[in-house]
């Protein structure tokens, strides 16, 4: 006989439970994705459907790009700009290949710290390299006399302040692509007696090729679509982005702007299509039987490693050295003695070092806003079970922000947002429309690395979970977000870095009192104080350091609680 009890509970079945988070997930998905479409496609077309009015606002079809080809500003801008960024990209590939090079086949000693010191320049903003080579070789630099004739307000500037910050992200993908190498490979090639210089050009560059590909699409859009080193060094050499700002700020002419920042954005989408083309051609250069390959020792090949490398450091440690010493320079280049003066922003700017603490607060909530929005999107996406086609608009929009200049971006942020008929018109001017916007231009990377590591976890906890009626939530709390914690920690200084260091996604959105540090460089140098422009790029360097070094210290702290978790 059986016997019943009427107080005992009764469980939900596990297929209506599954049921109802299946579609609480996929609503919480869809409004994410309706946030990302406000963010990003509807102030894209707000801009394309600028650049068909008038003035006035009145549509009259393609006029405005009609007056712009007649001008014939189109070809000298758009001829200049593609050819300091076909140039910026070479001189960029040879010397970040060369120097990944270095890095990964010499057993050089401190080659850690030569890596930290090769990506300095992405912890400054771009206008840094340009106020620098001001000071090396302007008119006063200290060495004027290696130019000759020549001057570097114009082309020779702007690819050499190019090719300064955008170094480190052509280094970091080939650092990569170097890696990645199967020692088998060259231990035949040993076998086989081949040359060295045979071996690099049937070894080690075919496996690299796509890297350097990668790398050089990269180089290529950021020189491209630049702003801040074509406005402090360019003199009046033409650029598109430039132009975009004459228009804008100098002229007052939105619809200019606009058609403009459609022509910016046309190449930079071709060249992404292009690079997202060759890396669904790539192969995998790591088989499961791979050896993973270590340098042995060889002096000449080390010391062939350390010339390499030596240019490349003392071009970026001379950019770097000469703006510091620039900004504690009393007044150059009469009174060479050190002081704190530049760095007292209350004489040079109306709100002092107000800009500076925007800055950290833009970053700081670009870190955690960001870092959270990415990472539950990227969860969604990749760990729960939805909707295919909410999942590839999902992909598209995510991947689309790397092919949108940040002034195109910043622009048509400004025609959505500052629209009369739009509810959300109180947002312009405002520190939540800079966050919305710097989160939005740099949310890509982060959601490639999210992927990148949510792929590494076995889908097997998802399955334990459900066996045992624990919630995605609470799979996801207590092993998907510990587990991923050193990604969302590269993440968070992603986001934090860039927003504190971009220009061009903002300069047309700040107000009275948003005004922001890397502006505020702009704005200095503008106004004639060149030593206090050095002086708040320095700040923002420094601030970028810290955080680096606070990473560095966390990640090493989550590393060995993980290896203990792990029993290694």
């Amino acid at each position: 006989m059986l016997v019943t009890s009427s107080s005992s509970p009764r469980l939900p079945a596990p297929s209506r439970l599954i049921a109802h988070e299946r579609l609480g997930l996929a609503v919480f998905f869809a409004l994410l994705i309706g946030l990302l479409i406000v963010l990003l496609p509807l102030p894209l077309l707000s801009l394309l459907s600028r650049s068909l009015e008038d003035r006035d606002g009145h549509f009259v079809g393609l006029a405005n790009f009609h007056t712009y080809f007649a001008s014939g500003a189109l070809l000298r801008a758009f001829g200049h700009s593609l050819l300091l960024a076909s140039l910026s990209t070479v001189l960029v590939l040879v010397s970040a290949f060369a120097a990944a090079w270095a890095l990964t086949r010499t057993r050089l000693p401190l080659r850690g710290w030569i890596r930290g010191a090769l990506l300095l320049p992405i912890l400054a903003p771009s206008l840094l390299p340009a106020i620098s080579l001001i000071y090396l070789f302007g008119e006063q630099g200290v060495l004027k006399a290696w130019l000759g004739e020549s001057s570097i307000y114009g082309p020779l500037g702007i690819v050499l302040g190019s090719c300064f910050w955008t170094f480190p992200h052509a280094l970091m993908i080939l650092l990569t692509a170097l890696s990645q190498a199967d020692a088998r490979h060259y231990e035949a090639a040993e076998v086989l007696r081949a040359s060295p210089w045979r071996t690099f050009f049937t070894v080690t560059l075919p496996n690299a090729r796509y890297g350097l590909v990668s790398a050089g699409f990269v180089v290529f859009i950021l020189v491209f679509t630049d702003f801040g080193v074509a406005k402090v060094i360019g003199g009046q050499y033409a650029m598109l982005a430039t132009d975009v700002y004459k228009q804008v700020i100098g002229q007052q002419r939105f619809e200019m702007g606009a058609v403009v920042s459609v022509l910016l954005l046309l190449p930079a989408l071709l060249a992404f299509l292009a690079d997202r083309w060759v890396q669904g051609r790539q192969a995998a250069t790591l088989t499961a039987r791979a050896v993973p390959f270590s340098p042995k020792t060889d002096r000449r090949r080390d010391l062939c490693g350390a010339v390499l490398l030596l240019p490349v450091l003392a071009f970026i440690g001379a950019v770097i050295g000469m703006a510091i010493y620039a900004s504690l320079v009393k007044y150059w280049p009469y009174n060479l003695s050190l002081s704190l003066a530049n760095y007292q922003f209350e004489r040079l700017l109306g709100d002092g070092w107000s800009s500076y603490i925007n800055s950290l607060q833009l970053a700081s909530l670009c870190m955690l806003a960001g870092t959270s929005l990415v990472f539950f999107n990227t969860w969604l996406s990749q760990r729960t079970p939805q909707p295919r086609s909410l999942v590839l608009l999902f992909q598209l929009l995510s991947l689309l922000p790397l092919a949108v200049p940040g002034m195109t971006l910043g622009l048509g942020y400004i025609f959505f947002f500052n629209h009369p008929d739009n509810p959300l018109n109180g947002l312009y001017g405002g520190m939540t429309i800079l966050v919305l916007c710097t989160l939005v231009h740099f949310y890509s990377v982060p959601h490639l690395n999210l992927v990148t590591a949510f792929k590494q976890l076995d889908s097997e906890f998802e399955a334990v979970g459900e066996s045992l009626r624990a919630s995605r939530l609470q799979v996801l709390w207590r092993v998907t977000l510990p587990m991923s914690l050193p990604a969302l920690l590269d993440v968070a200084l992603y986001f934090f870095v860039n927003a504190m260091t971009t220009v061009s996604a903002v300069v047309f959105l700040y107000g009275p009192d948003s005004n922001l540090a890397a502006i505020s460089v702009l704005n200095l140098d503008d106004a004639g104080q060149t030593a206090g422009a050095a002086a708040m790029a320095v700040s923002i360097m420094a601030t970028c350091a810290v955080a680096k070094v606070l990473h560095g210290l966390l990640g090493a702290g989550l590393k060995r609680r993980q290896s203990a978790w792990r029993g290694a």
